[in-house]
């Protein structure tokens, strides 16, 4: 896909992302004041947390769009990388945050604190937040997909953990209401199952992202498929030295491969040059491949 084509994209998505978070962050924290509800509240601070990440992915997107230059030889790609561990790092606090507050709130509960009951419009907000969630992730999802960027996937599922979120404070407040005010304490409870699932999702963000920075392989599988493609070449024998990692959403792989030490330079830069052709194909035209070359033994 075309560089601006995909920066568009990117650009299009997360704008869609920011101006419905804005809408849920002033929705929700409002239904949760005017609704007592600290499960609700809980939840905004969540749809806060979404526009700040939003934010993130637009000003790093940028960035990693830049090209190569005499600092960054292998261009600027991992800053799409950092963007996604930023993500996940603000996820992995929020739903900490949310953890201790229900905690506190449930203990509280039970050494006889009265809770407040909250609102019908915090029940509202909780499900109108559940649907337009889930049509940003489906929509974020199917794009960062299609740009293969992990900062846009990372940030499609930030809007179903918020889903999730809105999920499960609907059913505790919506048992809190039904219930009576014994049950008043469904509400926090529901904070804190949530917050589990948000610190869920973070953690699968932040470990691979995290792996990528610290220059971890590619999986098994794909450099396995790397040497198949170099010795589909009959005139090349012995890949070694393979060292393969991703820079954002490209990959890097250098590699030593051996031929005839009798063979013409030119024949063995248009075999090069033809096995780099076929590994693109397969890693994405944005690999980075370098090729040694070295005389059979």
């Amino acid at each position: 896909m075309d560089n601006d084509l995909r920066t568009k994209k990117i650009y299009k998505v997360t704008l869609v992302g920011a101006l419905c978070n804005i809408f849920l962050l002033v929705f929700k924290f409002a239904a949760g004041v005017l609704g007592n509800s600290a499960a609700m509240i809980a939840d905004a601070v969540h749809s806060l947390s979404d526009f700040v990440t939003d934010l993130i992915v637009v000003v790093f997107v940028r960035i990693s769009k830049k090209p190569q230059d005499q600092e960054h030889g292998f261009g600027h790609g991992k800053f799409e990388t950092l963007a996604t561990t930023i993500i996940g790092m603000v996820l992995l606090v929020v739903g900490v945050r949310i953890c201790v507050g229900g905690v506190r709130d449930i203990w509280g509960f039970f050494q006889g604190e009265p809770l407040a009951g909250p609102g019908s419009i915090a029940l509202a907000a909780a499900i109108v937040s559940i649907i337009v969630k889930e049509a940003l992730y489906q929509y974020t999802a199917r794009v960062g997909k299609v740009v293969d960027s992990k900062a846009v996937v990372a940030n499609a599922w930030h809007h179903r953990s918020d889903a999730f979120s809105s999920a499960g404070v609907a059913l505790g407040i919506g048992g809190a209401i039904l219930l009576g005010e014994q049950w008043r304490v469904l509400d926090p409870i529901a904070a804190v199952v949530v917050s589990v699932f948000i610190a869920k999702v973070a953690l699968q963000m932040l470990i691979p992202s995290i792996e990528e920075l610290m220059e971890k392989s590619l999986p098994l599988e794909q450099e396995e498929k790397i040497k198949e493609i170099i010795l589909s070449f009959p005139e090349v024998s012995e890949p070694h030295n393979l060292r393969t990692r991703r820079i954002g959403s490209y990959c890097a792989v250098n590699v030593h491969i051996r031929m005839d030490g009798g063979i013409p330079l030119r024949v063995a830069h248009e075999t090069a040059t033809a096995i780099e052709k076929k590994l693109r194909e397969f890693l994405g035209e944005g690999a980075y491949i370098n090729i040694h070359m070295e005389p059979v033994k």
